[in-house]
């Protein structure tokens, strides 16, 4: 039977490794630290700025909610912008540190093998997502991810759809023929609103979100040290999600 879907689309933080609280935050964290700026993001406060698509957009609301004590006219763009490069580097350092989650690798190498393509569609940091994925696929990296779209390369982040429209139009993929696997509402709602049908495998920060409009919600993907524990969307029990079983997500 021919593949109803063409591509399988993945965000980064959250989906491909559990990369927030003891990734990205320790790294800010740490640049704040080595740039003398008073500011410490505990877990729970970063669970919130997470709200806010993209590193930099973080820091800019952060400051700007106490302008007395991180005045406008020095925590500027230039500034955010050299703290964001610090913190980037900084997180790449703790990459090898941070595990993969379970069936991401085997789903996307069975998609792959299966004729679609692979993408990994972040508001993260290009270098960061890059360093992430090359540590989940290794040498196979350059054969399974057809490109990565990360950063900037779109004006408005999630939950704008542009980054998961940007795909579509620029490889002649038609939105239903995609699959987008997302972990937090933001990130659902930026693939709902490009028409692309999702799946959400929660992550620690996004376990209590509102996934209503998700074609399915996992624990995570599933291998086989760690089962896929379906929360909706699926009928029965499944130990891992296959390229078959997103398939008849689709309508």
């Amino acid at each position: 039977m021919k593949n109803k879907l063409k591509a399988l689309l993945f965000d980064c933080d959250g989906v491909l490794a559990e990369t927030e609280a003891d990734g990205h935050r320790v790294a800010f964290n740490n640049t704040f630290a080595s740039c003398g700026i008073d500011a410490f993001w505990s877990v729970e406060e970063y669970g919130e700025l997470l709200e806010i698509g993209g590193g930099k957009e973080r820091m800019t609301a952060f400051f700007a909610k106490y302008p007395e004590k991180y005045p406008p006219e020095s925590f500027n763009a230039e500034l955010i912008g050299r703290l964001h490069k610090l913190k980037t580097a900084g997180f790449m350092e703790l990459v090898p540190s941070l595990s993969p989650r379970p069936g991401v690798r085997r789903l996307m190498l069975e998609a792959v093998d299966n004729g679609l393509q692979v993408f990994i569609c972040s508001t993260s940091n290009e270098q960061s997502v890059t360093t992430i994925a090359k540590s989940i696929l290794g040498d196979e990296m350059d054969r399974v991810i057809t490109h990565i779209y990360a950063g900037d390369v779109v004006k408005a982040k999630k939950p704008a759809p542009d980054i998961y429209l940007m795909v579509s139009e620029n490889h002649g993929i038609k939105p239903e023929e995609c699959m987008v696997i997302e972990d937090t509402r933001i990130g659902l709602l930026s693939a709902t609103s490009a028409g692309m049908p999702c799946v959400v495998t929660m992550s620690e920060y996004s376990k209590d979100e509102d996934f209503t409009e998700a074609a399915a919600v996992l624990t995570c993907l599933g291998d086989e040290a760690t089962d896929a524990l379906p929360i909706r969307g699926f009928s029965r029990e499944k130990k891992q999600i296959t390229l078959a079983d997103l398939e008849s997500l689709v309508r």
